[in-house]
């Protein structure tokens, strides 16, 4: 197993250069004067000094990065394009007592974003109605047909949130029927700005707040502060105490998290002071949807956004009704939170079913085609009734399994009509390539960003799309496999994966995008105890030469080779994984959760 790289392979961290996942290990890498500057001005060891300078955090930044502020890093919401006109248009219509609703996405950001409105005009004695879309009849974004739906309930004005950028069709039909239109958004959008009262987009064309890495849910908390300063200006809380929106950065923090954006900067410390917030777990929707979870109240972490919450709030938007997820977070009746909670939960044991049956049905599809392990840039599945609300979660799991780009579509048996979602690797610009295929007539609808997209398509046409793209991606594959490394902050034996050690690299918290979670390296190690489980997860404990072990898991990996190493008991290996917190009956342990395996001797 060989590596034909000879820089990467001298580069290599414990002379993995291709492990049994395919991918070569490196040390992240990090400057040594910076790493020697936040140990001394920090006061931190060698190894978490060396990972804050790896993350591109500089000398000067170091304070605000560990103990980050609003105060220090909230931008003005003047810098963003449109935040000004923003704000004027919605207190207009607040003061002239209009109609207004709140158009919102199906998923956790579309939530959060609706349910951050929602709560504040409540405390400005306004309740919003909302509309989300149905993800299976209606699709994504606004339609000409849900803003004539508006229109016709008497809608005054329209605030879009976490869509509405990109549908300059739907909002210029919006301007012809004179229905007022707002657009909160974070996503891509073309050169020319759809048709509306303001458009408020840190990635517009010419938007210069700096501040594109946030989720839809961090632009409208920027737009609560825009409309208090505005509604100081007006004298709007000369008789009404003026609403404290910090009480809502648990919401800012699930859609930051759960829409997988860069956490630095003020997103780092939107989220890191929305998760203590969200610790107090006094939103009513969030307790009773961790209480419905049967988890225990306390602390919360990105695991308890990204893991226990979104993935049932989602829920609703996959496979139940799409507005369920809003409703949850922007209720304050107790009764009504946990119904909605069972509800959601409910929903996400049916869509963990329908996942798994489409997941099992894709893989033995691929695999009995070779298409997975082939040079193909890219693998195309398609299955008759494959649900759209989980082809994107499948599609994600299956690049994982393969390491390259997967779309997975559904097609209707009795349309004909496929809805395919894709998620690609770094440095494969998926959004693109599906763009290009829309633009060769191949698609009816495409389009997405460098990491995932979604389609829309005649089903008898998978194949002419599966050739395209093989075409389209097949230089940027090359290099994304020369790239497809694995980056590692410390190695470590098993005797010093303590929960001290945890705790101590915990204070980088939260991770995600820009700021990955620690990753650290176990040499010489033997599995022991090795057991399959249900899911396809190994759960061993690794033991090092001196015989000190910590217990472990590897997701989703019983028939690849990294679980097949595991399971045969075989020792020497390599191994990188993450510190998971092990409390279970009220151990203050650690468990290492499995990334990689590496046998040296097949190096």
């Amino acid at each position: 197993m060989a590596d034909d790289s000879g820089a990467k392979t001298l580069n290599a961290f414990l002379g993995v250069s291709r492990s049994l996942s395919g991918r070569a290990w490196r040390q992240r890498p990090a400057d040594a004067a910076t790493t020697r500057a936040h140990m001394q001005t920090l006061n931190l060891e060698e190894p978490l000094a060396r990972a804050l300078a790896s993350r591109g955090v500089r000398a000067d930044q170091g304070q605000d990065f560990l103990t980050p502020t609003l105060r220090a890093l909230f931008p003005d919401p003047s810098s963003f394009m449109g935040m000004d006109a923003a704000a004027d248009a919605i207190l207009n219509a607040l003061q002239a007592k209009a109609n207004i609703h709140v158009f919102a996405d199906y998923d956790v950001d579309g939530a959060s974003s609706a349910a951050l409105l929602m709560r504040w005009f409540r405390a400005m004695g306004h309740e919003l109605s909302i509309y989300v879309p149905d993800r299976l009849t209606e699709g994504y974004g606004p339609s000409a047909k849900a803003f004539d739906t508006l229109k016709a309930s008497g809608a005054d004005l329209v605030i879009t949130v976490d869509c509405g950028a990109a549908a300059n069709e739907a909002l210029a039909h919006a301007a012809a029927i004179a229905l007022n239109v707002v657009v909160i958004d974070h996503h891509l959008m073309r050169s020319e700005p759809p048709t509306a009262l303001a458009v408020v987009n840190p990635n517009r064309p010419g938007c210069n707040s700096g501040q594109g890495n946030l989720a839809a849910a961090g632009v409208v908390f920027v737009l609560l502060a825009a409309l208090n300063r505005e509604g100081r200006r007006r004298g709007l809380f000369a008789e009404r105490v003026e609403p404290d929106i910090r009480q809502w950065l648990d919401l800012a923090a699930l859609g930051a998290i759960c829409d997988v954006t860069g956490l630095t900067g003020f997103n780092r410390a939107l989220t890191g002071l929305g998760l203590k917030v969200m610790s107090d777990w006094r939103n009513p929707g969030l307790r009773a949807l961790l209480a419905a979870a049967g988890a225990e109240p306390g602390p919360a972490k990105s695991n308890h956004a990204g893991f226990i919450l979104g993935p049932r709030i989602n829920a609703g938007g996959r496979i139940g009704r799409s507005d369920l997820g809003a409703r949850l977070l922007s209720t304050d009746d107790p009764a009504e939170a946990e119904a909605l909670a069972i509800e959601l939960d409910a929903l996400n044991l049916s869509r963990r079913d329908v996942e798994r049956a489409v997941t099992d049905a894709a893989v033995r599809r691929v695999e009995a085609t070779g298409a997975h392990a082939d040079e193909s840039a890219v693998v195309v599945v398609a299955g008759e009734d494959w649900h759209p609300g989980v082809v994107g979660i499948v599609a994600g799991r299956l690049r994982e399994r393969w390491r390259k780009p997967v779309i997975v579509i559904g097609v209707d048996p009795v349309t004909g009509l496929g809805k395919g979602s894709g998620r690609s690797q770094p440095g494969m610009n998926l959004g693109r390539a599906i763009q290009a295929a829309w633009e060769s007539g191949i698609l009816l609808a495409g389009g997405g960003h460098a990491m995932a997209a979604g389609l829309t398509m005649d089903g008898a046409r998978v194949s002419e799309l599966t050739a395209f793209l093989n075409a389209k991606l097949a230089t940027e594959r090359v290099e994304a496999v020369a790239h497809d490394v694995l980056e590692i902050d410390a190695l470590i034996d098993p005797a010093a994966a303590t929960r001290d050690l945890l705790e101590s690299f915990e204070r980088l918290a939260p991770f995600g995008p820009a700021n990955p979670e620690p990753s650290f390296a176990l040499s010489g190690v033997q599995a022991r105890e090795p057991v399959a489980m249900n899911g396809g997860h190994v759960r061993c404990r690794l033991v090092g030469p001196d015989g000190a072990s910590v217990k472990a898991i590897a997701w989703r990996c019983a028939d690849l080779p990294t679980g097949q190493a595991l399971l045969s008991g075989q020792g020497g290996l390599s191994i990188v994984g993450r510190l998971k917190a092990d409390d279970w009956n009220g151990r203050k342990g650690v468990q290492f959760e499995i990334e990689d395996v590496a046998d040296p001797r097949m190096i």
